[in-house]
């Protein structure tokens, strides 16, 4: 959620920020909403003023004017009642009056509240503006010795590639349509040393951000409450991508949601709470299962491991002050982490910059890591790909988005402290997410015979195997 007061002040900046995330918000229209709330409540403000003044003079008035009563003639007795009975008539008069503005605001609450929560987060300035994802702008690429992006697989390799289908067929690695007769289309199962190799890859993750990167391993519920939707930046408009249980029909409470990343459970950790300056930046990694419909995907990369419904992530969530400079520099080391453990297992990538366009509601600026998967691309005559970059990762700078909405603050001064309560900021990035994961790490680590070197860092999670097949 965008702060109302900064909208109010420069509404200019977020009909812009509108305009280069092709995002359609009537900012006018929330602006008049907003301004009738404020008068609403001013007035309702007042007569509350007046109401606790009445309730202070009330009795000594009504003391004074029976005193008369008694004494006066029986030509002003009427009178004086008459105003006795006006005065003990006041405050409920008032109560009517407040109450009825009480219900002009429930009227216009739903509307702003929806607009509010609709308006995108405009993006930093030095985002490049572009419509899709077509318009992202690569900042750079690794490849490991030996590996030349100008050559094809079988110019680099000797070879030419098998792609990961023919590669989990031929070593029994998943079993696809075991997975789509248990769960229907873009499901799996992972089978032997598929099985052992993605869950290797998402232990070398989280150790990496342990161990070296100082990051606390958590474990997160991955079926959650909406407001833990809403407050993350998903709700309401990517709800046609989430996995709903309807506990509400069932009489079973509040509907929940099958989450799409463990960036849900790790932001909802504090939710609602004040937080101690001096503990921050908090740095958390989980690994979780994640859920994603892939609504409007139909008939894209339908076969393989790439748009799949449900996957494991290990991800990375940071939450620090509010400070534009510290949280651009977290975004650059988070980055960092993902790129040293690429090179550590040796896949090409690249990193891009994300256009305007393709930053979602949520995100000031976000930068895609991608590695190359040499099935991926145009089919020559032999059925040959010719390898193309899938993204792989995703690395977001949220400022106090997120924060704000999930109403997450710090008082700065330090426990204890008087200081003013602040909006965090928080970012995010993937660390691995598997089984996509497999798809560079099968094709680039194929050899000529169809066996597939395993890389080295992970043989320590597959008991020191080297090679499958």
């Amino acid at each position: 959620m965008i702060d109302l007061k900064a909208l109010r002040d420069n509404p200019q900046r977020f009909k812009d920020g509108c305009t280069k995330k092709n995002y359609a918000v009537d900012i006018d229209r929330l602006l008049t909403l907003d301004e009738q709330r404020r008068s609403l409540l001013s007035e309702q403000e007042a007569l509350r003023a007046e109401q606790k003044k009445l309730s202070k003079e009330t009795g000594p008035k009504i003391g004074q004017l029976s005193g008369q009563l008694k004494s006066a003639s029986d030509s002003d007795k009427a009178a004086i009642q008459a105003q006795i009975d006006e005065i003990k008539e006041a405050p409920a008069k008032l109560k009517e009056q407040i109450t009825a503005l009480d219900e002009d605001v429930a009227k216009i609450d739903p509307e702003l509240n929806d607009l509010l929560l609709s308006i995108p987060l405009p993006p930093d300035d030095d985002v490049p503006v572009g419509k899709t994802s077509d318009d992202n702008i690569e900042i750079s690429r690794w490849a490991p010795d030996g590996w030349d992006y100008d050559k094809t697989f079988e110019q680099n390799k000797g070879f030419k590639p098998k792609s990961h289908i023919e590669l989990c067929e031929m070593h029994n690695l998943v079993d696809f349509p075991r997975g789509v007769k248990i769960a229907g289309s873009r499901s799996y199962v992972l089978t032997g040393d598929g099985a052992r190799l993605h869950n290797a890859i998402l232990r070398y993750a989280i150790d990496t951000m342990v161990n070296e990167n100082g990051f606390s391993p958590m474990t997160i519920p991955v079926l959650v409450r909406e407001q833990a939707m809403i407050g993350t930046g998903f709700f309401p408009g990517g709800k046609d991508q989430s996995y709903q249980v309807n506990e509400e029909a069932r009489g079973g409470g509040q509907d929940l949601y099958l989450t799409g990343t463990g960036e849900v459970g790790l932001m909802g950790l504090h939710q609602d709470e004040i937080l101690d300056e001096s503990k921050l930046p908090l740095k958390y990694v989980t690994v979780s299962t994640c859920f994603r419909r892939e609504a409007g995907a139909a008939g894209k990369d339908t076969a393989g491991l790439y748009r799949i419904h449900q996957f494991d992530k290990v991800e990375q969530v940071v939450i620090d002050v509010a400070d534009v400079a510290n949280s651009r520099k977290h975004h650059k080391d988070m980055m960092g982490f993902v790129e040293a453990l690429l090179k550590s297992l040796g896949l090409p990538h690249r990193l891009l910059q994300c256009c305007t366009g393709d930053l979602g509601v949520k995100n000031a600026d976000m930068i895609d890591i991608e590695c190359w998967m040499p099935s991926r691309g145009d089919v020559n005559d032999d059925g040959v790909a010719s390898g193309e970059f899938g993204e792989t990762h995703s690395a977001s700078r949220l400022y106090d988005f997120q924060c704000r909405r999930l109403n997450m603050r710090y008082r700065q001064g330090g426990e204890g402290g008087k200081g003013a309560t602040t909006f965090c900021h928080s970012l995010n990035n993937t660390v691995a997410a598997s089984p996509r994961i497999l798809i560079p790490i099968l094709e680039m680590y194929q050899n000529e015979d169809g066996s597939i070197t395993i890389p080295e860092a992970l043989r320590p999670y597959m008991n020191g195997q080297t090679k499958i097949g």
